[in-house]
C-alpha cells in the first residue's frame, strides 16, 4: 500500500495595501460618526434655544394681551372717575367759602380734597399708563431737562435731607418727546425719594456712545430686592403703601414709546440705579 504524503498549507502573507486601505476605511467612518454627532448635538442646542426663546416670547406676547386689555379698561374707568372729580372738586370749593373762619370744619374739608388729589394723582398715572399717544420728536439738551425736575422737587429734596449730584454735559442733547421723557425722568426721581425718607444720595448722570445715549438715576437707598426684581415693571405692582404701582410701568412704556428700554441693577455700593436707554438711530434722525 502506498504511503501518502502530508502537504503543509502554505501561508499566503497579508497585503499591505490591503491593509491601508481597510484602515483608510475604518478612519473615514469614525471621522464621519464623529461629524454627525458634533452636528446632533448642536442640532439639539439649537433646538433648546429656540425652545427657550419661543417660551419667552409668548410669556411676553400674553403679557402684552393682558396689558392692552387692562389698558382699555383702566382708560374707560379712569375717565369716568376724572369727570366725576370735577364737579366734587367745584362743591369743596364752594364749601370752603361757606365755611371760613370754622377752623375745626375747614380741617376736615381739607382732609377730604388731599384724599380727592390722590385720588386725582391715581387717574392722572391710569390715563398716563393707557395713552398710546406716538411720541412729538424733537431735540433737545438732557441737562436742562433735569434740572427742571430737579429744581421743581427741590423743597422735597431739601426736607428730606437728600443730597442731589447731577453730572451731564451741556452739550447732550437727545431727540425724543421732551414731555414724555420728562414724565419718566419725574417719576424715576420720585421712586428714589420714597426709598430714601430720612436723607441719602441721588445721582442722575447720562452717556452718549455708539448704540445711543443712557440716562442713569440713581439712589442711595436699600436697593432691589431679588424677588421683587422680575416684577419691578409689571402694573400695579408696588413695595409702596400708598403706591398706585403704575410709575415704573408708565416709564417702561415710555422708553419702548422711544424705541428703547429700562434697566435696574443693584449698585455696589448700595442703592439702586435704572437706566433709560434710547438708541442711536433716534439721534442720528436728528442730525
Amino acid at each position: 500500500m502506498p504511503t501518502m504524503t502530508r502537504r503543509t498549507p502554505i501561508a499566503v502573507p497579508a497585503s499591505p495595501c490591503g491593509d491601508a486601505e481597510l484602515q483608510a476605511v475604518l478612519a473615514a467612518w469614525h471621522s464621519a460618526t464623529d461629524r454627525l454627532q458634533q452636528t446632533h448635538e448642536a442640532l439639539r442646542r439649537e433646538v433648546h434655544r429656540l425652545t427657550d426663546e419661543l417660551e419667552v416670547k409668548n410669556r411676553e406676547l400674553a403679557r402684552k394681551n393682558r396689558l392692552a386689555d387692562l389698558g382699555q379698561m383702566a382708560s374707560h374707568v379712569a375717565h369716568e372717575v376724572r369727570n366725576s372729580l370735577v364737579p366734587i372738586t367745584l362743591y369743596l370749593s364752594l364749601l370752603r367759602r361757606h365755611l371760613a373762619g370754622q377752623e375745626s370744619s375747614v380741617a376736615i374739608l381739607d382732609k377730604i380734597a388731599a384724599g380727592f388729589t390722590a385720588l386725582e394723582v391715581i387717574v392722572s398715572d391710569l390715563l398716563q399708563f393707557t395713552s398710546q399717544r406716538d411720541p412729538s420728536w424733537q431735540l433737545f439738551r438732557l441737562e436742562t431737562l433735569v434740572r427742571e425736575v430737579c429744581d421743581a422737587l427741590a423743597p422735597q429734596l431739601a426736607a428730606q435731607g437728600i443730597r442731589a449730584e447731577i453730572d451731564l454735559s451741556p452739550q447732550l442733547t437727545v431727540w425724543a418727546d421732551r414731555d414724555m421723557l420728562r414724565r419718566a425722568t419725574l417719576n424715576l426721581v420720585l421712586n428714589a425719594l420714597d426709598v430714601m425718607p430720612h436723607g441719602g444720595e441721588l445721582s442722575v448722570t447720562a452717556t452718549a456712545g455708539p448704540r445711543g445715549t443712557e440716562l442713569e438715576i440713581a439712589d442711595s437707598g436699600p436697593g432691589i430686592q431679588d424677588e421683587d426684581g422680575p416684577r419691578l415693571f409689571e402694573p400695579f405692582f408696588t413695595t409702596k403703601s400708598g403706591g398706585t404701582g403704575l410709575g415704573l410701568a408708565i416709564v417702561e412704556r415710555i422708553a419702548a414709546a422711544h424705541g428703547g428700554d429700562v434697566v435696574v441693577r443693584n449698585c455696589p455700593q448700595g442703592g439702586a440705579a435704572f437706566t433709560i436707554r434710547l438708541p442711536s438711530r433716534y439721534l442720528e434722525a436728528a442730525a
